[in-house]
């Protein structure tokens, strides 16, 4: 095994140990709880038809902490539901979307990151949205502070990959 693959091996182990840490998660889920009072005071519309997910379709990536991919991963897990394999990680690359997404809907609609909850394909949405991502991402950061956990934030499908198996 590399270095880079033994640091990437380390770090994925480490965001799944605080994701499954019930101080670090709570205090994720309250930055989610801001997300969604804050989004239902707008009440932008969802159509549920899965258009957010498709990335090369709507012309955006979904960039997230490693230790929110990580708590998706473990609130899959905690579910009794399967992660998504490397294989189908990349399989949702080619196409364009989210290994998560089956059919129209999120399978981690409860779980998903601060990415997934802050985008909408209703454009008046846009104005805000935006400034709402900046704020709460802030939010987040001060959770890796707060624990010491490493930040790192980086395309979905690649945090993914890298958590895929581990822990």
């Amino acid at each position: 095994m590399s270095h880079d693959d033994e640091e990437s091996t380390a770090r994925a182990e480490a965001w799944i140990r605080f994701a499954g840490d019930a101080r670090v998660s709570d205090r994720l889920e309250a930055v989610y709880v801001m997300a969604r009072e804050a989004i239902e005071a707008r009440g932008p519309a969802c159509w549920a038809s899965g258009r957010c997910c498709n990335f090369e379709k709507t012309g955006h990536r979904l960039y997230c902490t490693g230790l929110e991919a990580a708590y998706t991963v473990v609130g899959l897990r905690a579910r009794g539901r399967v992660e998504p394999t490397e294989v189908e990680i990349q399989e949702a690359r080619r196409a364009g979307g989210c290994p998560l997404q089956v059919a129209n809907l999120c399978g981690a609609h409860e779980i998903k990151p601060m990415g997934c909850r802050v985008y909408f394909c209703d454009r008046s949405a846009q104005d805000w949205q935006h400034e709402l991502s900046e704020r709460l991402m802030g939010e987040i950061r001060r959770v890796h502070e707060e624990f010491g956990i490493e930040y790192v934030y980086g395309e979905w499908r690649s945090l993914l990959s890298m958590l895929s198996g581990r822990g």
